[in-house]
């Protein structure tokens, strides 16, 4: 953040904002909390939500990217909202900043990946990316395919048994390995896991000593179109700077299903029955036989991007409930072939996630204004780089405030519901702890459905900034799609949401409009403040269940 933003957004500086505001800021915390405490539910708006998304998703704000002048925007307005609510900085140094040290890389165009008698286009046929710093990065090998990639032991699964890939190419399927009929829950069953996930697929290609990996794209393993790697992986790319020492990949790479199986035709194999075979146990990795030659160059620099963090103290400010959100998006994309003049370039991300913002500065507006302090502390926690592997979230939840087996519970907003009210709620993760029981029954006493997951098989508990906090063994919801809205046209806002993942996600059609109807979203805004409460007062802390793969970290 430049000099001048940071020096406004002293607790000085924004005293004198303050003082100009409209709002008046909320009257001194009682010493302990009183029996009428309770949040103000009646501040949580559809207009207020809506006008937060309105800024937020401003052209002015271009993107929301993480260490641009867009970002600097997008997070001195969360940290000037938070202070004219009263919340107190829990940042680095007595600010509302937490700095998240990055690594800010972009792949020049002419990158290419060959094998012999073809080179594949960069955009159409390959999307690349570097795990490593160097200006330049050639990576020539064999190419192995390694199926889907996973060394699972407590599943019995190991598709690296018996091949070694040090300084080859792994091509990797992406998603989990089917559930046969005698084994219906062999990784979740129609539930993506972590396992399928594409950061796992890297992670574990790093491990196994790979100097590339190929991911390969289809539209129903990936759960998402092509347009979305084409748009989520190129441009400037943001990681957290590598431990001394660990493994690293010198080419991260997507490439689209046909050129995949065109590179496996050409090693004389059928990708289809490559892909048949390593659905089923007993799978060998197979070495295809064919080198494949990448080059690479990127400019990379390191950088810096904050969390925005914010504090409700409460009476024991040893333990907190963490309420997040990220704040960033995409920023402004290069120029494509065959873009029209004056295409529209900016990833405004409205929905994703503007909005979840916008729900969160609500839910803090009304918990600052309870009429008195909750049990625990409070904290509001605007994440950077989630769009890049939940960066923030994994920085913050390795250097927390408080120790984490001291945070409570994790109740996270990717995404306001913006299409109007709805009978259900679905919050991720609901199932797994004593938190979602904390859930259900608040949300039944105010006569709403508990809904299940929409789309299980994107793996959404996997994908955004609650997940580093269930790794730490923190219980952890997270808001996600409903299903059942109301009112007479509730089967055409079903299908405007469902069309989302294909038309709008990670494309600059991801913009605010002023038909959006939050008042579905301040109703759920008001039951997860209700919740945050209850938990903050609770005298025993929220688990996860006996046997689920969290619990174990909180025991440790």
């Amino acid at each position: 953040m430049t000099r001048s933003f940071r020096f406004l957004l002293t607790a000085a500086g924004l005293a004198g904002l303050a003082a100009c505001a409209a709002p008046a800021p909320p009257p001194a915390p009682a010493a302990a909390p009183t029996v009428t405490a309770a949040p103000a539910e009646s501040e949580i708006t559809a207009d207020r939500i809506a006008a937060h998304v309105r800024m937020l998703s401003h052209d002015h704000f271009e993107g929301r990217a993480p260490a641009t002048r867009g970002g600097e925007l997008a997070t001195a307005y969360l940290a000037t909202q938070l202070a004219l609510l009263g919340i107190e900085p829990a940042g680095d140094n007595g600010t509302w900043f937490q700095d998240v040290p990055i690594v800010e890389a972009a792949v020049d165009r002419t990158f290419s990946l060959s094998v012999p008698g073809r080179t594949f286009k960069y955009l159409d046929d390959i999307v690349a990316f570097s795990g490593v710093e160097d200006p330049k990065v050639t990576v020539k090998g064999e190419v192995v395919f390694v199926g889907h990639g996973i060394v699972a032991p407590e599943l019995n699964w190991n598709d690296y048994a018996g091949v070694d890939v040090k300084g080859k190419w792994v091509l990797i399927m992406v998603n989990d390995p089917p559930a046969p009929a005698n084994e219906p829950t062999l990784f979740g069953g129609k539930a993506l896991t972590y396992y399928g996930r594409w950061t796992y697929k890297f992670e574990e290609a790093a491990r196994q000593g790979a100097a590339g990996a190929l991911l390969i794209h289809t539209d129903e393993s990936a759960t998402y179109p092509w347009q979305v790697v084409q748009s989520s992986w190129t441009g400037t790319q943001y990681s957290l700077p590598p431990a001394p020492g660990a493994p690293a990949l010198g080419v991260k790479a997507w490439v689209s299903n046909g050129a995949a199986s065109d590179l496996v035709t050409r090693a004389g194999r059928s990708l289809d029955a490559l892909r048949s075979n390593a659905s089923m146990r007993g799978f060998t990795a197979v070495p295809l036989g064919i080198t494949a030659t990448a080059s690479l160059t990127q400019t990379s620099a390191r950088r810096v991007s904050p969390n925005v963090v914010g504090v409700l103290k409460g009476a024991n400010t040893g333990e907190a409930v963490a309420i997040t959100a990220h704040w960033d998006h995409f920023g402004v994309r290069a120029p494509q072939p065959g873009d029209a003049p004056g295409a529209d370039r900016i990833h405004n991300g409205a929905y994703d996630n503007a909005s979840g913002c916008a729900a969160v500065l609500t839910m803090a507006q009304a918990l600052t204004r309870a009429g008195g302090r909750p049990a625990r502390s409070i904290y509001f926690v605007f994440t950077t780089a989630e769009e890049s592997g939940l960066l923030g979230s994994e920085y913050f939840a390795s250097h927390p405030p408080l120790p984490m087996d001291r945070i409570a519970a994790n109740i996270n907003v990717d995404g306001a519901n913006y299409l109007g009210r709805t009978k259900d709620i679905v919050m991720l993760g609901s199932d797994r702890s004593s938190l979602g029981t904390m859930f259900a029954e608040l949300a039944t006493a105010r006569g709403r459905v508990v809904g299940e997951d929409t789309h299980p098989e994107r793996g959404y508990f996997f994908r955004s900034d609650h997940f580093p906090f269930a790794k730490a063994g923190v219980p952890a919801l997270s808001l996600s799609e409903p299903k059942q809205f109301e009112g007479p046209n509730a089967a055409a806002l079903l299908a405007q949401q469902e069309a989302y993942n294909g038309k709008d996600y990670h494309q600059p059609s991801d913009e605010y409009h002023p038909s959006w109807d939050f008042s579905g979203a301040a109703e759920d805004m008001k039951l997860l403040t209700a919740l945050a409460w209850q938990v903050a007062a609770a005298p025993v802390m929220p688990a996860y269940k006996d046997g689920d793969q969290f619990a174990q970290a909180r025991k440790k």
